[in-house]
Parts: structure tokens; C-alpha cells; sequence
């Protein structure tokens, strides 16, 4: 009885990772690429190696807006013809969204309002590479869920390795 319950509990873990996994897979592969404008953060930390921390500009544009709403909610965004995102209003759920309005999910952490991933890891020796980053790649579905897939410079250049060659 007792390896029984440990299968099944090792089978549910295996299957809640997984499913966590393919959600992240389809939001790579069906979301839209949107452009955030990062604040500068310091990078580097000596236990999870070289990364950098990321603070998107928009959460201090918004702050005071969705501190009236509640904890957690969506974005209306428009996206100029770079895919460089901007903030219209708070979303208020059943409100139709006009033409070329997207959704982006936020989260409220006591007074910090995220966006998404806040931290950008790449390999050890590899931070040149990043340094003029100026803005976060994400990809984002229609609902708002968003996973961070790069950074990009000034010029909205792909930044790290693939993009030198």
C-alpha cells in the first residue's frame, strides 16, 4: 500500500510539471511578441550564476492605478509597429477590447506591480552580451500570460549569442 500511494504521488508531480511545461511550450509557440521597456537593475548573483535582474519601466506607470483594482488582473496594451508595448488601461473583465488591443497579465506583490519573469539567465562570461539591454522580449497569449524569450537593445536588436553571429 505504502509504494503504491509513493507511485501516485510521484506520477501527480511528474504530471503537474509537465503540464506546466506544455502551457509554457504553447505560449512560445502561439504568443505574440511584445517589447517591454526595462528599467536598469544590477546584475549577477553568486548562487544561481550569471543573470540579470529585470525591472520593466511600465509598473511604475501603472502603480497607482492598479493599487485601486486588487491584487492581480489584466493590462490593456497597444502595441506600436515594433511590438514596443503601450499601456492604455486597467482591464476591467467582460469589456471588449477595441481593435489591436492585447491583454497583459500583472501580478501585485504588496506595493510591486510584475509583469512576468524578473530575472534573465544566461551563461557564466556571457554578460557583455546583455548589457545594452533596454528591453524584455515576451511572448504573450491572448489572455495575457507572458513568458519572457529575450532581451533587446536601443534599436530593438536581439541580444546574446545567436544574435552576434
Amino acid at each position: 500500500m505504502r509504494n503504491l500511494l509513493l507511485w501516485l504521488i510521484t506520477l501527480m508531480v511528474l504530471a503537474a510539471v509537465n503540464f506546466l511545461i506544455f502551457h509554457k511550450e504553447l505560449v512560445l509557440k502561439d504568443g505574440t511578441t511584445m517589447l517591454i521597456k526595462l528599467a536598469p537593475v544590477d546584475p549577477r548573483s553568486l548562487i544561481q550564476g550569471d543573470y540579470m535582474a529585470l525591472r520593466y519601466a511600465l509598473p511604475a506607470v501603472i502603480t497607482d492605478q492598479v493599487r485601486s483594482v486588487g491584487a492581480d488582473g489584466q493590462l490593456v496594451v497597444e502595441l506600436d509597429p515594433n511590438g514596443v508595448v503601450g499601456f492604455k488601461h486597467v482591464y476591467k473583465p467582460g469589456t471588449p477590447l477595441a481593435t489591436g488591443e492585447r491583454l497583459l497579465r500583472y501580478r501585485r506583490r504588496g506595493e510591486r506591480v510584475r509583469l512576468g519573469a524578473e530575472a534573465f539567465f544566461f551563461q557564466e562570461g556571457q554578460a557583455s552580451l546583455y548589457a545594452q539591454a533596454r528591453y524584455g522580449e515576451l511572448r504573450v497569449t491572448d489572455s495575457g500570460n507572458a513568458v519572457l524569450v529575450g532581451l533587446r537593445d536601443e534599436r530593438l536588436k536581439p541580444l546574446g549569442p545567436l544574435a552576434q553571429k
